[in-house]
């Protein structure tokens, strides 16, 4: 007779504790909750922040915060700050909040977002351009 296999994904481990608010167990302790954001471990953080420091295009970076949000509920958004932008620190990344987002992680995201900009700055000339931006240049 075969049993059923059930394999557990791996979670991300605990912070030490008092070093991070992200609230991951009481997360774990809710009947029903959605722990997709607690599968990020911190190997798979690093594959992740190496792939947003590797933007190829915007339609690459959009693809990105799709698979984020299916996979981990993760909702990242990109665009162009509300005051003039010079540098890439005139892009606004917002992340919303989300349970279990360790608030390393929530830093560490929009700055591999920059990383990427930095190398690729024609990404974010297609970003400001989609937002309507470059019309009169």
């Amino acid at each position: 007779m075969m049993e059923a296999m059930t394999t557990s994904v791996p979670l991300r481990s605990p912070c030490p504790p008092g070093a991070c608010i992200c609230g991951r167990d009481p997360l774990l302790e809710t009947p029903g909750a959605d722990l997709r954001i607690l599968r990020l471990t911190r190997e798979e953080e690093k594959v992740l922040l190496a792939r947003l420091e590797k933007l190829k295009d915007l339609a690459d970076l959009e693809h990105l915060k799709q698979r984020m949000y299916e996979q981990l509920g993760l909702r990242v958004e990109v665009s162009p700050g509300f005051n003039e932008v010079r540098t890439m620190r005139g892009i606004a990344i917002q992340i919303d909040e989300l349970p279990g987002l360790c608030r390393k992680t929530r830093a560490a995201i929009p700055a591999a977002i920059r990383r990427g900009l930095e190398h690729h700055p024609e990404i974010a000339f297609e970003l400001l351009n989609a937002h309507d931006l470059l019309r009169d240049t």
